[in-house]
Parts: C-alpha cells; sequence; structure tokens
C-alpha cells in the first residue's frame, strides 16, 4: 500500500446539516466511507466480499473537528492509507472546504480484515486506485 494522496468530492446537501446549518458531525464518518470504497473499488470490495469472503472493519478512530462544512460546499475528501502490519490498514482523511488553508475536519480510521465468520485474517495485497 502507499502514501499517494487520493482525492474524492463530496457535495453537502441540505440532509446532511443540523439545526445549526453545518454538517451533522456524523456524516463526516458516511462521507470518508465513500471516499475508501471508492479508492478500493465498488466491485473488487464486492468481489472479495463474495468470492474471497473478506471484509473491512473499523477498529479505531480518532477524530477533530475544527470548521463546520453547510449546505452547498463541495468538499474535497483527501486520504491515505498504509498497511500497518499484517491484520491492520490505517486510512487517513481530511475533510477540506473550498478556499480553506485547513482541513475542516481530520481523521484517522485503523480497520482490520474479517472473513465471514468475523474472524481476523491477514490483509490482502491491494492498492488504492482512486475509481
Amino acid at each position: 500500500m502507499n502514501q499517494k494522496e487520493l482525492h474524492f468530492e463530496v457535495q453537502v446537501y441540505y440532509e446532511d446539516t443540523d439545526h445549526s446549518g453545518v454538517v451533522y458531525h456524523a456524516n463526516y464518518l458516511k462521507y470518508f466511507e465513500r471516499a475508501r470504497e471508492h479508492a478500493i473499488g465498488t466491485k473488487e470490495l464486492s468481489r472479495m466480499w463474495h468470492e474471497e469472503g473478506i471484509g473491512f472493519a473499523v477498529y479505531k478512530i480518532e477524530i477533530g473537528y475544527f470548521e463546520g462544512a453547510v449546505f452547498g460546499d463541495s468538499l474535497d475528501i483527501r486520504s491515505t492509507c498504509r498497511k500497518d502490519g499484517d491484520y491492520k490498514i490505517v486510512w487517513t482523511h481530511e475533510a477540506w472546504r473550498p478556499g480553506s488553508k485547513k482541513a475542516a475536519v481530520k481523521a484517522t480510521l485503523e480497520l482490520v480484515c474479517l472473513d465471514k465468520g468475523k474472524r481476523l485474517i491477514p490483509i490482502p495485497k491491494y492498492e488504492p486506485s482512486q475509481g
């Protein structure tokens, strides 16, 4: 796995916001999940699950909220990943608002690889592809 920065654009819809008009905090986890799925590829993730019985589960999350995105923003989700041992992948995600000089939200997620019986298995070899 490499440290190449991947980009994924997310449009903020009204339904993503809370009563104050900013993105509800949990929705950033959805944006980051979409970015990971985009990087690996939906077809590849589906194939891995159906043909090999391989899936991923979030083990640990560290997240910081610094600036709230609002309805109408188009966020640039910037992601990198690295393999950390035989069983863990570490993804770093940042959500950037248009024209901002710093990330609005930063998160580090540790994922483990599981089989269909939810048993820990080694991470298969793959490279994020940006689509």
